[in-house]
């Protein structure tokens, strides 16, 4: 009997194990996943906990909900992996032997980085909205702030889902106003990059978004530490930034366990091939998901669309065949913008976020780079999508390479 073991049953972990079960014959073929957590979090639906959309319970089911009959699921926390060994060394003691391991452990916020961080105002007047616990405190924070400057920072690159921080203070933006209170409240968003996105046709569809909500941008902001007693950001050039209401992400980093294991570069994200998904030290290593350190955005929909491509690659590695399918960095994401309204970007590696219509050329429904209904109807559309064929690893009529088709090159 040959063994696959999957680390990590998130997203990508839970896709791959769905997709891989009904591929391989269960007489010759053990497939086991791995993870130390019971529930499944929606992670994208975390976003609207602190304004009131969602509630707890609309972002969580139990993983086991979505795991294949056939596949083996073992509720432990990996200690290390001995690649040399094809092993994988478990809290509990046991051992796991494995003839292909896909390593889908995802990516932590880890606020402790950050000097200042996590002190006397961590969920006081400091909050996260990347985990459950900060959602649901920042929620309840919310709903008695009578206003003051409301700060949204982006501590550290790369880090999960790269529109959240601008959602977040466009629907912050939707909430105060329907609340009668946007006058009482300045909104900064304080950001290591150059301009609101990391490519100028994107940047500059939403500056001007920002722009128009009165929302101030605070550009090329390295955060250093937190001054809890003077409520100011500093950053490592000595700049400062006041706030009365700081919402933060964290500086996101890999499991501790894949540095231990020798499979990790910077911040413990596991050296990775960003065509074939294979691990540039294992041969029978593959990597899905945030846990790479591929040069594209920590999504959702780029775990999706790299799953065809990983999949294709370890039926090859199982034949004994080249790796010939190859991912292009694919990803795309809706972003929220407030009051019933939301935009679209689609790109890769190569080709930056571009105006245009998806999925059909000239007929959409959605507009890529536009501020319209139909986005924002397509972003709460995707959490159904999410449970019912996404995670079971079901095809979406969407390609898992990007497609020019709608798109229009753009001339500044």
């Amino acid at each position: 009997m040959k063994k696959i073991v999957i680390l990590g049953g998130g997203t990508a972990g839970t896709i791959m194990v769905n997709k891989l079960r009904k591929a391989l014959d269960r007489d010759e073929w053990d497939i086991t996943i791995v993870d130390k957590h019971r529930t499944h979090y929606y992670q994208p639906g975390f976003l609207f906990i602190p304004f009131d959309i969602y509630s707890r319970q609309d972002v969580i089911k139990p993983k086991g909900d979505f795991f294949p009959a056939g596949a083996k699921v073992i509720y432990d926390e990996i200690d290390s992996i001995d690649a040399d060994k094809n092993k994988v060394l478990l809290n509990s003691g046991k051992v796991l032997n494995y003839d292909f391991l896909i390593i889908a452990t995802g990516t932590q916020t880890s606020p402790e980085e950050t000097p200042g961080l996590k002190e006397e105002l961590w969920y006081n007047k400091i909050f996260d909205f990347y985990t459950i616990e900060g959602a649901v405190a920042l929620q309840r924070f919310l709903k008695k702030w009578e206003g003051g400057r409301l700060v949204m920072n982006i501590a550290e690159l790369p880090y999960k889902c790269p529109v959240a921080p601008l959602e977040f203070i466009f629907l912050a933006d939707a909430y105060f106003t329907k609340k009668g209170m946007r006058d009482k409240v300045e909104l900064i968003y304080v950001t290591p990059l150059s301009g609101a996105f990391t490519k100028p046709v994107a940047t500059k569809m939403l500056s001007e978004l920002l722009e128009e909500k009165n929302i101030k941008i605070v550009p090329d902001f390295y955060l250093e530490r937190i001054d809890n007693e003077n409520k100011k950001l500093i950053s490592y050039d000595e700049q400062e930034v006041p706030f009365d209401l700081l919402t933060i992400v964290p500086v996101n980093k890999g499991a501790d366990m894949l540095e231990k294991s020798g499979l990790a570069g910077d911040l413990n994200f596991v050296l990775t091939d960003k065509h074939t998904l294979r691990s540039v030290k294992y041969e029978n290593i593959f990597v899905l998901g945030d846990a790479a350190n591929l040069p594209t955005s920590k999504a959702g929909s780029v775990a999706h669309f790299a799953s065809e491509i990983l999949f294709e690659n370890l039926m090859s590695a199982i034949d004994g065949r080249p790796l010939l399918a190859s991912f292009d960095g694919h990803a795309n994401c809706y972003i929220e913008t407030g009051n019933g309204m939301g935009s679209l970007i689609d790109f890769n590696y190569d080709t930056e976020p571009l105006p245009g219509t998806f999925p059909l050329p000239g007929i959409g429904p959605f507009g890529l780079l536009k501020n319209t209904k139909m986005n924002h109807y397509g972003k709460i559309l995707f959490r159904w999508i999410y449970w019912h064929i996404l995670l079971k690893g079901k095809e979406l009529p969407v390609e898992a390479q990007m497609s020019m088709a709608g798109k229009k090159m753009w001339k500044f």
